[in-house]
């Protein structure tokens, strides 16, 4: 999905909208006829009927992909009649055309109570020699952290992003080709070239998870664990609805252990339950996020860039942003996926000064913790020079990167975004599961258990950066060990493995 604020990661791909039109309708554009659509078809039961191919075919459309284990049906239509033709069927509780849904990436550039190490987990260095440049991992005590564990090569994380660089020499070491796979179509492929990083974003996400100690560039939280790239977004740095409820499918379905998640993934970027499209869509990657979550995926999240309070929405005037944005008034009936899903673990942005990014977006139970994401205009500092975030980069999207390093013919960039926050605590999940906390409960209650809280800010230094959809002044409600801003606070790696 496309983010005007910069919460993702590459600069490249921020959009800035002039928007003109205030219509309130929260209806799509409509489509042509003759133009192949993408349907989710949501039955009422977690569960799709035996006769769906031929249900499906009679409305107008062919499977693409069948997932019965939460009752949704991915199909594909040229008949602009299909969606009111398969709602016909009684048994069909909704049905959606995505490609006018998605948003696109916006970057600036019960609880267990003791827990054994994986037998395999092992100490880990931080000497690389772009290590000095890594000001995020100081600011959260990775360090210290590595000196313990670096992690579990047991452990896995599915990194759901625009795929990964899988050549690239910090990171080829630990991906593992067995769990990585493309879902862009709606249904899982798994050939190596099917998942490579064609935008630049996975690639840096997963860099921050688990690149690898090996003396060169940088090192990752977890620079022990395995990384699976599975690919979700597109080259332009969209998310589909079919391809992030494959996604989460493959997830669960290969015991994948942690997902990061550095997008937005609804049909608009509130999805509203009053909107019989949105609800369709909504519903049924919530239902993949749960089925995921039931086979034991802990799932982190970005809270996105768009300095909003999550937990008082008022409008949208981004979506639908792959078309022309509408602004249309929203209120709590309205949700972003995955960050406000039950159970994920929502995430902020700080910078180096350790309080949260202008950009961030907050807000009471959808910000469990904050992490490093950078903040280049509040935040830059002699350690972080720029205020960005370091991390791997595909050599062949060099043109994606706006500020670049290179070691020797090794490419990395700086980038900026609650996208850059998330896989910093997708990491530290990786390092307590390395460490023999499993229970998806205890894992995510570590985390938060052990993050350094952090108060309210003076908002006054918020006062040029007021929400980016409905102009509202950016306000921290709550104390110090709880609030709007940072939920629990920032995110200590060696605490969570001491």
């Amino acid at each position: 999905m496309r983010f005007r604020k910069p919460i993702l990661c590459l600069s490249a791909l921020a959009m800035t909208f002039s928007l003109t039109a205030v219509a309130a309708s929260a209806n799509a554009p409509s489509v042509a006829a003759s133009a192949s659509q993408t349907y989710v078809v949501l039955y009422k039961t977690q569960s799709v009927s035996s006769d769906a191919a031929a249900a499906v075919s009679k409305a107008g459309g062919s499977i693409v992909a069948t997932y019965p284990q939460i009752g949704v049906v991915i199909a594909t239509s040229s008949d602009a009649s299909f969606r009111t033709n398969v709602l016909r069927d009684s048994r069909v509780n909704g049905a959606a055309a995505t490609n006018r849904f998605a948003t696109r990436l916006d970057v600036d550039s019960a609880a267990d109570t003791t827990a054994t190490p994986l037998p395999d987990s092992a100490p880990a260095t931080d000497t690389d020699t772009l290590s000095g440049l890594q000001w995020d991992m100081v600011q959260i005590h990775t360090p210290e952290a590595h000196a313990i564990t670096g992690g579990s090569p047991s452990v896995v994380v599915g990194d759901i992003d625009t795929g990964l660089d899988w050549t690239h020499p910090d990171l080829a070491a630990n991906v593992d080709f067995s769990k990585s796979a493309s879902c862009e179509s709606g249904v899982a492929d798994t050939s190596p070239a099917a998942w490579m990083d064609d935008n630049g974003h996975g690639t840096h996400t997963a860099g921050t998870i688990a690149a690898a100690s090996n003396g060169i560039g940088i090192v990752g939280v977890a620079p022990n664990v395995k990384i699976a790239g599975i690919k979700a977004g597109n080259a332009a740095g969209f998310f589909f609805p079919e391809a992030v409820i494959c996604a989460f499918m493959w997830a669960g379905s290969n015991h994948v252990q942690v997902t990061n998640n550095s997008y937005f993934a609804d049909p608009w970027l509130f999805n509203c339950k009053n909107d019989a499209e949105q609800r369709a869509i909504w519903t049924a990657e919530r239902r993949a996020i749960g089925y995921a979550q039931k086979q034991g995926v802990v799932v982190v999240a970005a809270a996105g860039n768009q300095a909003d309070d999550l937990a008082h929405p008022t409008q949208d005037a981004t979506s639908p942003d792959d078309t022309n944005p509408v602004l249309r008034q929203i209120s709590n009936d309205c949700a972003v996926v995955p960050v406000e899903v039950p159970g994920v673990i929502g995430v902020a942005a700080t910078g180096n000064l350790g309080f949260k990014s202008f950009y961030s977006s907050y807000g009471v139970g959808a910000v469990d913790v904050t992490a490093p994401g950078g903040d280049s205009i509040l935040q830059a500092t002699a350690a972080a020079v720029n205020g960005r975030v370091l991390s791997t980069w595909p050599a062949s999207q060099a043109a994606n990167c706006v500020r670049k390093v290179f070691e020797g013919a090794t490419l990395y960039c700086y980038a900026q975004g609650t996208s850059m926050a998330s896989p910093h605590a997708a990491g530290v999940v990786a390092l307590i599961m390395s460490q023999g906390t499993s229970s998806p409960g205890a894992v995510s209650a570590k985390l938060q258990n052990t993050a350094d809280p952090i108060g309210c800010p003076d908002t006054a230094m918020y006062a040029f950066f007021p929400a980016v959809d409905n102009g509202a002044p950016q306000v921290c409600q709550g104390g110090t060990g709880s609030n709007s801003f940072n939920g629990h606070g920032q995110i200590n790696a060696l605490s969570a493995v001491s």
